[in-house]
């Protein structure tokens, strides 16, 4: 026998003392029919006016929706007036011909002839009679307004044929068309609509609880033929309109997930009859995880019409306040911080992921401060509406273009060291976070202005045979120091893993954007581990879905993007407006007046390890090697600890081990060390490379 579930008002009752066996306790009702309804009334006041017209946006938009409509129907049916005058002329004929029958049953009462014909077979004398003299009178009357208005009519038209010939053209061309007018058929009208409006569907449960069941999962479909309540479905509040589209809230049946009807999202846009860009599942990150939030748009959000983009025309930028550089899916704002954090963007070719780095250096260069080092390694040029305002700028993946990126990175290394030396020393009173702000960019004593740097198809540099390990290690450094130091990393690449995208990197980049990427290892390489677990899935979007993205980084869920659009022309003319910013700050340097990076040899490292590091003493440990570099060259090594020391010689092959060694108190321990042996072997290879070169 199975155990019966109580109604939900039921609860049992809690006796004072233990049951025995000859006692029971009956269930006790919980619900109290006395208790008073509750005297809480909410109002909510309707606007007096319609929200379109007290916001400035809205009403913009709906005057020139209304403006562009008004302005083809008129275009349209002017091209057409020659047609439509013609079709008008030869339905006249007919016209005429309903305007004499119709005129002659007026005059003659013919509408009443029903009412005397039954009269007649009723042998009604004296209603017969009634009637006749009611139709002699309405005939006289009649005929007397016809005779009296063709008699003016034709005076009228002699009087023009004498007075004003051209006039009798006029009114015979109106009464023609008039004519024509009467004789249309009400089924095949002259004049047609210019603009076709397709009605689309009001959204209802019945069309969601549709869509639900053609994603073809059991327990969904198991729950509507059941009627869900009890498996769990059920809506969680009345469907409502959301932006341009609807939004419905519900739970799914116990043991599903959001993640279920994400990644089923064709077939659910096909059983709503809508496009798969109209259709968007997502969690609900504040209920429970088997809530949905399904919002179905009135037009897939490639094709809405975005707001235009604010800082496309005017405004400046503070990079250390949010920025406005994209939309949601209800066409809402979204704005993104850039400083105090690093940015990976990665997707598969052509979805408009170098288009969306372009657009963050955008808004870094309407930040007079700021210093731009943008780098290109596909080579197409698309950041060359920013050369005007790039202190670095390269674009190319030949070797000569691969040896300025690093010359320019080995500077920003430089750069880094300082600025960590110049925070160190500051007071409390001016840098109380020992981090970069606002106003200490403001302050160029100190040199701390906002530094972006981009590489865009990073994994070119990366994987460089010469110089790879050496940028990768640069990168690094500047994602995991560079953001409290007022340096923002961006890497933007079409082949996510983890050798174009170093874990060093990939691990540490706070703000992550995911175009359309092909499967889960690439989606969590740029949005972070088990994203696409927890069904924020950049798979989900179609080709044609271009510069939209999964944001992450930004607030505390992912949330859906749609970056803005700004052409190479447009680019160009924000940059030009940058650069009177810039001018009239005083920040215009570097590549923007034709200067290049300063030369340096970048293995001066091994010379200079050698150089400290005697011929007697086989190994040293990495934390002495610094010291003594420190000692060397001050104003080179300053600040270096030992895991500086190993960064510094991993791309030249050399990796540290456990060395023994006695310690200052003349105790031995077994600490991380360098083999000079090491040193020198790596110091004949980079002189056998060159001299082969």
């Amino acid at each position: 026998m199975t155990d019966t579930v109580p109604p939900p008002a039921i609860l049992r009752a809690v006796p004072d003392q233990p049951d025995t066996d000859d006692t029971t306790t009956a269930p006790v009702a919980v619900d109290n029919p006395k208790l008073p309804e509750p005297r809480v009334t909410t109002e909510k006041r309707l606007p007096v006016l319609a929200g379109w017209l007290t916001n400035r946006r809205d009403f913009l938009a709906t005057a020139r929706h209304a403006g562009a409509n008004l302005g083809y129907a008129s275009l349209y049916h002017g091209v057409r007036v020659p047609v439509y005058a013609g079709r008008l002329a030869a339905m006249s004929p007919r016209g005429a011909c309903r305007f004499i029958a119709s005129t002659n049953r007026w005059m003659w009462d013919r509408e009443a002839a029903p009412l005397r014909d039954h009269a007649v077979r009723m042998e009604d004398v004296e209603e017969y009679m009634r009637l006749s003299r009611l139709r002699a009178g309405r005939v006289r009357l009649r005929g007397l307004v016809t005779l009296i208005a063709l008699t003016f009519g034709v005076g009228f038209a002699l009087w023009l044929y004498v007075m004003a010939p051209a006039a009798v053209y006029a009114f015979a061309a109106g009464g023609v068309l008039l004519l024509g007018m009467g004789g249309g058929e009400k089924d095949s009208p002259v004049i047609g609509p210019a603009v076709l409006k397709t009605e689309i569907q009001k959204l209802t449960g019945s069309i969601v609880l549709r869509g639900l069941d053609s994603i073809g999962h059991a327990k969904i479909t198991a729950a509507i033929k059941a009627g869900g309540d009890m498996n769990g479905l059920r809506f969680t509040s009345e469907i409502v309109r959301d932006g341009p589209g609807y939004r419905a809230d519900l739970d799914l049946p116990y043991g599903v997930t959001p993640d279920d009807v994400m990644k089923e999202r064709e077939a659910l846009a096909s059983g709503l009859r809508r496009k798969v860009g109209c259709v968007w599942p997502a969690p609900d990150p504040e209920q429970h995880e088997g809530r949905l939030v399904l919002w179905v748009g009135d037009k897939p959000m490639n094709e809405t019409a975005k707001p235009a983009w604010p800082l496309l025309k005017s405004g400046s930028v503070d990079l250390f306040k949010p920025v406005v550089f994209g939309n949601d899916q209800r066409m809402r704002d979204v704005a993104v911080t850039l400083m105090y954090a690093s940015v990976v963007v990665g997707s598969i070719p052509r979805m408009g992921k170098t288009f969306l780095m372009r657009l963050f250096l955008l808004i870094a260069a309407l930040d007079p401060r700021a210093e731009l080092h943008a780098f290109d390694f596909k080579g197409t040029g698309d950041f060359g509406a920013l050369e005007p305002v790039c202190h670095r700028y390269r674009a190319g993946e030949e070797d000569e273009d691969v040896e300025y990126v690093v010359q320019a990175l080995r500077e920003l290394k430089d750069e880094l060291r300082r600025r960590a030396k110049v925070i160190k020393g500051l007071p409390r009173a001016v840098c109380p976070e020992s981090k970069v702000t606002s106003s200490l960019s403001n302050d160029k004593r100190y040199g701390l202005h906002p530094i972006v740097v981009a590489l865009d198809e990073c994994q070119v540099a990366f994987e460089h045979e010469e110089f790879g390990k050496e940028i990768e290690a640069i990168c690094t450094d500047l994602v995991k120091r560079g953001p409290a130091l007022g340096i923002v990393a961006m890497f933007g690449t079409q082949r996510p893993d983890a050798k174009s995208l170093p874990t060093g990197i990939s691990a540490n980049a706070v703000l992550r954007f995911c175009l359309k990427v092909m499967g889960q290892p690439a989606n969590d390489m740029v949005l972070g581990t088990s994203m696409y677990k927890a069904g924020y899935r950049a798979t989900m979007f179609s080709r044609s879905e271009q510069g939209i993205c999964w944001m992450a980084g930004e607030g505390d869920d992912p949330r859906i993007v749609a970056s803005a659009f700004v052409n190479a022309v447009a680019a160009e003319q924000v940059a030009a407006r940058a650069r009177t910013l810039r001018e009239e700050y005083g920040n215009v340097t570097g590549h923007a007046i034709g200067q290049g990076p300063k030369k340096s040899d970048g293995a001066d490292i091994l010379t200079d390890v050698l150089a400290v590091v005697p011929a007697d003493e086989k190994s040293v440990w990495c934390e002495r090697i610094a010291v003594r570099l420190t000692a060397l060259r001050p104003e080179t090594y300053e600040g270096w600890k030992g895991e500086n020391v190993t960064a510094a010689l991993k791309p030249w092959g050399i990796k540290p081990g456990q060395v023994w060694g006695q310690t200052d108190a003349g105790e031995g321990k077994n600490r991380r060390g360098i083999d000079r042996a090491d040193i020198t072997a790596a110091i004949t290879r980079r002189d056998a490379d060159r001299a082969a070169a």
